[in-house]
């Protein structure tokens, strides 16, 4: 069985999301987490982990979201949120240069405070990263993430890169741009990394994998991310699924 480890099921309709986390099942996807990217939906996330067994939540503020976040009182409604037993981690939470949302400064500010907080939480990190590996990565090395690790999801780096944060103690998060026609550096990055370093995601519901591209995407279809990437190893999905599962067990510890 697959495991989706980075989806936004609280940007699906309310009345849709048993099906969808069905449709999941049915395709092989066992586990989902769904990934808060503010403060509301961090709350809605938290209460969709809540109401399906299958499902568990990370709870942060994302690049674009820092300058509409009280700079005041976020970490402590986070805290209060990573409370609940069916939280696993701190994020979506990182740098993205590429759009320029929100200030590259106050950008920092926030990713260097819920890093903070997810170590006193003892809870791993899910970082975004967009156009700004060099700055992520030089803020991550202040921080010791051995014991608690975190996740690249939707890696977009090279396969030096993704060496590196491998060493740093996260794993690897594959999504569907791997199965583009120009896919990047991503198929070096599936094909070079040791697989126990690797996850596959859908980011739903963007970024859906072919033959979905261009339509809305959701965890059913991480199989078809996990088929590209277990090709270009010359794996079965089946040993694929099974090692990323054992990955994520590992790395979330609080996600039964």
């Amino acid at each position: 069985m697959l495991i989706d480890s980075h989806a936004h099921l609280a940007l699906f309709d309310k009345a849709e999301r048993g099906q969808i986390v069905e449709n999941a099942m049915q395709a092989g996807v066992s586990k989902i987490l769904t990934i808060g990217t503010n403060l509301a939906d961090s709350r809605e996330s938290c209460e969709i982990a809540g109401s399906f067994s299958q499902v568990s939540a990370a709870v942060g503020v994302h690049p674009h979201d820092v300058e509409d976040t009280s700079a005041k009182d976020f970490l402590d409604e986070l805290r209060m949120m990573a409370d609940q037993e069916t939280v696993v981690a701190i994020g979506e939470i990182g740098l993205d240069f590429y759009r320029m949302i929100s200030p590259p400064d106050l950008q920092k500010d926030f990713f260097r405070r819920q890093l903070e907080l997810a170590q006193e939480l003892h809870l791993p990190v899910i970082i975004h990263d967009r156009a700004a590996d060099q700055e992520c990565l030089e803020i991550l090395r202040d921080f010791d993430f051995s014991e608690t690790g975190g996740i690249f999801h939707c890696f977009s780096g090279d396969l030096a890169m993704a060496e590196d944060v491998w060493k740093m103690g996260f794993l690897v998060s594959i999504a569907g741009p791997v199965t583009f026609k120009k896919p990047g550096f991503l198929p070096d990055v599936a094909k070079g990394l040791p697989l126990e370093a690797l996850l596959v995601e859908s980011d739903c519901p963007y970024l859906a994998p072919v033959p979905f591209r261009g339509k809305r995407n959701e965890p059913a279809y991480v199989k078809y991310t996990a088929e590209k990437v277990a090709e270009l190893r010359g794996i079965s999905v089946e040993e694929l699924a099974g090692q990323t599962s054992r990955n994520f067990a590992a790395l979330f510890k609080r996600m039964g």
